[in-house]
This record gives C-alpha cells, sequence and structure tokens, in this order.
C-alpha cells in the first residue's frame, strides 16, 4: 500500500531516519539499505524493494570491475609481509635524518610509498605505527609528533593510487577508475610535501618536538639506500604505468599488482603462512565492509532518485544568485563537519547520491570534484571525534591518550586545505595526467 504523500516529503522524512539511525550507532551500509528500502516500498511496492535489494546485492559481489578492491587492498597486506614498509622507511631515514624532524620526513616519505602500493589508508597508518613510532621514540620525538604524522601520512593511501577511496567515487559515479586513479598522482604529490613542509615548521617553532639527530649519514649510503625503494617503483610502475598506457585496465593491473608482490615476496623467501593468513583476511575483512557499503549506497541512492530529492536540491540551488564556487565552497565545509562523525568511505556513499548531480549541474569536472572530494575524505580520517587512522593508532599504542594523537595530527588538516585551493586555482594538476591517456 502506498502512502498519500508527496515523495520529497518521503525523501525527507528518510534522512531524519538517517540521522537517528546513526545516533543510535547502527552500521551505516545497512542503516542505508533499511531506509533505502523502505523507502521504496512506500513509493513503489513491497515486491519493487525486495527487488532492489536483491539485485543489488548480487550484482555489487558478482560485478567482475569490482575485483579492483580486494586486490589493492591486498597490495598493501602482500608489502607489509614482504618488508617493504620498512625499506621504505630506512631509505627515507637516511636522505632525511639530518632536517628539522628528520625521522617525522622520514615516516612521510614512507608512508607516500607505501600508498603507492596500497589501497588502505588503515593499513598504512597501522604498518608506520609498528615500524616508524618505536624510532622516534628512540630518539625521544615528542609523542604528539610522533604520533600525529604517523596518522596524516597515512590518510595519503586514500588520495595516492591505488586508492580505495578513488575506486569507491568511481564505482558510485559510474566515472572511469583508471582515470580517477591517475588524476591522484600530482595532487598526492603536492599534499606530500606540504606534509613535509608542515612538519619542518613544527619542529622549527618548537625544537623539543623533534632533538636533532647526532649521526649523519654519507652520500654513498644514501645511495646505497635507494636499493630499498626498487620493489615499491616497480610495482608502481606495472600498476599506475599499465592503467596510464592503456595497456591493462584497473582490475588487471590490481591482479598484477598483487602477483607481482607475491613474487617479491617468493624471492625475498618471506612467505610465512601467518603472515600470508593475516593479510588474506585483513583483504576480506575491508573487501566485504567496502561491497556492503556500495550496495547500500545504490538503494539509497534508487530511493532518493524515486523521491526527487536530488534534482530539486540542484535545481533550488542553482537558482540562487550564488557563484558556483560559493556553492562548492559550502560542499567542502558541509564535508568537513561530516568528516567530525563519519569514516572516509560512509561519508562518501551517503553524500554523493545528492552532491554529485549537484556538482554536474553547476558544470564542474567530474574528475576534478572526484580528486577534492577525496582531499575532503582524507581530512575526516584524523579530525575528532572520529577519525579511523587516530584509532587505529590509539590501538596499537597504549601510552598515548587519543587526544594527543588528535593534537599532533590536525595541523596537517592545513596541508589538506591548501591543496585543496590550489586545485581549485589550477585545476589542470589533477586533470593533465587522465587527459593525456592512452585511452
Amino acid at each position: 500500500m502506498k502512502f498519500k504523500m508527496n515523495p520529497i516529503t518521503i525523501g525527507i522524512l528518510g534522512f531524519l531516519l538517517v540521522i537517528i539511525l546513526l545516533m543510535l550507532g547502527m552500521p551505516i551500509a545497512f542503516l542505508m539499505m533499511l531506509v533505502g528500502f523502505l523507502g521504496i516500498w512506500t513509493l513503489t511496492s513491497f515486491e519493487t524493494a525486495l527487488s532492489v535489494i536483491a539485485k543489488n546485492l548480487y550484482g555489487v559481489v558478482s560485478h567482475y570491475p569490482y575485483t579492483i578492491i580486494p586486490l589493492f587492498v591486498l597490495m598493501g597486506g602482500l608489502a607489509g609481509v614482504g618488508g617493504i614498509t620498512v625499506q621504505l622507511y630506512d631509505t627515507f631515514d637516511k636522505w632525511f635524518r639530518k632536517l628539522p624532524g628528520g625521522l617525522a620526513l622520514a615516516t612521510i616519505g614512507a608512508c607516500a610509498g607505501f600508498a603507492a602500493i596500497s589501497g588502505s589508508s588503515v593499513a598504512a597508518a597501522a604498518a608506520m605505527g609498528n615500524i616508524a613510532l618505536p624510532e622516534m621514540r628512540r630518539f625521544n620525538y615528542h609523542p604528539k609528533l610522533a604520533t600525529g604524522v604517523i596518522a596524516a601520512g597515512g590518510t595519503l593511501s586514500f588520495l595516492i593510487p591505488p586508492s580505495l577511496g578513488f575506486v569507491v567515487y568511481g564505482m558510485l559515479t559510474e566515472q572511469s577508475i583508471g582515470k580517477l586513479l591517475i588524476a591522484g598522482i600530482i595532487p598526492g604529490i603536492i599534499l606530500t610535501l606540504f606534509y613535509m613542509v608542515i612538519t619542518v615548521v613544527r619542529v622549527m617553532l618548537n625544537p623539543s618536538l623533534a632533538p636533532k639527530v647526532a649521526s649523519d649519514t654519507s652520500w654513498k649510503e644514501k645511495l646505497y639506500a635507494l636499493k630499498g625503494v626498487w620493489e615499491t617503483l616497480l610495482v608502481f610502475l606495472v600498476v599506475i604505468g599499465g592503467i596510464y598506457s592503456g595497456f591493462i585496465t584497473p582490475t588487471e593491473a590490481g591482479a598484477a599488482g598483487a602477483f607481482l608482490l607475491f613474487l617479491i615476496i617468493i624471492f625475498k623467501r618471506k612467505a610465512k603462512i601467518k603472515g600470508l593468513l593475516n593479510a588474506l583476511f585483513e583483504t576480506v575483512r575491508i573487501s566485504a565492509m567496502v561491497l556492503f557499503l556500495v550496495a547500500g549506497a545504490n538503494v539509497f541512492s534508487y530511493f532518493l532518485a524515486l523521491s526527487t530529492i536530488p534534482f530539486a536540491i540542484s535545481n533550488w540551488i542553482v537558482s540562487l544568485e550564488l557563484s558556483r564556487y560559493a556553492i562548492f565552497s559550502i560542499i567542502i565545509i558541509i564535508y568537513l563537519i561530516l568528516g567530525c562523525f563519519l569514516d572516509a568511505i560512509s561519508m562518501m556513499v551517503l553524500t554523493l547520491p545528492v552532491v554529485f548531480p549537484l556538482i554536474l549541474a553547476l558544470g564542474f569536472d567530474p574528475l576534478w570534484f572526484g580528486v577534492t572530494a577525496v582531499l575532503m575524505m582524507e581530512a575526516g580520517l584524523i579530525t575528532p571525534p572520529v577519525g579511523l587512522n587516530v584509532y587505529t593508532l590509539a590501538g596499537l599504542v597504549k601510552d598515548v591518550p587519543m587526544e594527543e594523537i588528535f593534537k599532533g595530527a590536525l595541523p596537517y588538516l592545513i596541508s589538506i586545505l591548501i591543496t585543496l585551493i590550489i586545485l581549485v586555482m589550477f585545476p589542470e594538476l589533477a586533470l593533465f595526467l587522465p587527459r593525456s591517456m592512452m585511452r
């Protein structure tokens, strides 16, 4: 039975129910599926609602391109098993040791390198927490800087390809995942450099955060240390180079990257059963979470389309006498606020059904907006009270209060916002490489 109610009114009631269920702590994937189901049932029929649920659940887990998610996650797990993160940290340590906050800079560099072969920011934060934190503690780095730089550095895996952020954005908006991944390269480099600049400035303003390291390394040692990045460069060139050249699809690139990392592990004789099982378990856990989120978002999007709310909001905002950049700024502020309460992927799947039609109506490039959206999702990984990277580190470091980790990570929000402003002023920084792709 259908209620004699305006579709927009039903859509608004659906949003109110979403807020209530969020406050009650219901997992967002099931929340969106439930609200979407009830909304579709109200606007059409019970049979239609059941059909939408069944088709989306089956479609998400059986759609071939979606296998890119477990493959990208597995790459990060295998990189950890192969000790690649340790090698990256050792290499950057030898190059940055004598600079202000040298070990923190090495951590950021290693996080960027790890991001180039892993799509999971949480995995990056956990891996670097186990490797870099003991070293920074050994040299009496302040816990606020040591934990903050790891939490912030881990966010680079959400922007630098291969990135789950771009994969989910592409799935939800039907944009080319390959072009999105390539679009993240230059912004990822820019953000990494700004992270390093913020670190140096913090240490120069407050030298007690990072005592000087007495020892230094010769140029011979620095050059020899570069051997620690060959695996990362090789995997990155195969995966991202293959996508850019059009030689392989993103899904094939994920498979090639995972297989190449497995061969590297075999070659280095680090194929331990326990480590491989842990990598597979984490891959299944993260992949199931992301796929359920996408399925829930698809059901919720179907309901919103029936309610006509996204189109009504788009038409209303476009009719306002505001510049499109003023409206874009409002969207960014909303993302910053939501990032305080939702994890990155949940925020993306919840907002894009409404925000993306508006972005298209305003005439913004969908690839460019994908980069800016992922940047804002990165901010949500380190903003209180729900910063997933901070929670990950807090689980590893029992003697550092979570508030201290948040204080250490928050200055890096400045880097994210500066990178965003640069992308707004020079959108070609995100669009040049995708436009020059072979296909």
